[in-house]
């Protein structure tokens, strides 16, 4: 039997996994740490699209706030190279919308930052996802005020990180470096708490 979805209370929230009990049964369902808040708070009822993932020696759900993110998810699995552990990284590194605008730009540079991922595999799976993922359904899809503003993000993250490069600074320093930043701020600051992750770590 394959679990597609489960309705139930939301027992357990970490940074990589949630526990959802439905019938006294604990789920324990991996998630994009990006997606996190969108399940509720411990005690609250919660509905999570799941890809239930069958290996020889055992199972894992894979837990998505949308039906949309689920697809996301199963199409980048489907794609050579790309097991469920690099499909989380990827979605825990870029949300759909801003994969989407990765993918049209075919900006490997910021694919590059998922771990684990280099610039000819980042080429690779660009062209390879481009041509399963509709792209325009997924940029257009709700895009209100916050949809917005996550797209504003990301093209500020871009020009930081074209900024570090330029600086010198190798795609795993920048990686470091952009971490923790926050969302929705000017380049311009963004850009100085980067240098100041860097300046702490030398």
């Amino acid at each position: 039997m394959t679990i597609g979805s489960l309705r139930g209370e939301l027992i357990l929230v970490e940074d990589q996994e949630i526990i959802v009990e439905v019938s006294g049964v604990g789920y324990r369902i991996f998630i994009p740490p990006l997606t996190q808040k969108q399940f509720g708070e411990t005690g609250s009822e919660t509905l999570v699209y799941t890809h239930h993932h069958f290996r020889e020696d055992a199972q894992s759900l894979f837990g998505f706030p949308t039906r949309e993110d689920c697809l996301f998810f199963e199409a980048l699995i489907s794609t050579h190279g790309v097991g469920p552990s690099l499909g989380l990284s990827i979605l825990s590194t870029h949300s759909p919308n801003q994969l989407a605008n990765i993918l049209a730009d075919e900006d490997s540079d910021a694919l590059c930052l998922v771990p684990g991922i280099g610039k000819k595999t980042a080429s690779r799976l660009i062209v390879e996802l481009q041509s399963k993922i509709d792209l325009d359904s997924i940029s257009l899809n709700g895009q209100d005020s916050d949809d917005n503003d996550s797209l504003t993000d990301d093209s500020s993250r871009k020009d930081v990180r074209d900024a570090l490069s330029g600086l010198g600074y190798g795609r795993e320093e920048i990686q470091l470096a952009m971490k923790n930043l926050p969302s929705n701020a000017e380049p311009s600051l963004l850009l100085k708490l980067a240098l100041q992750e860097l300046a702490a770590v030398t």
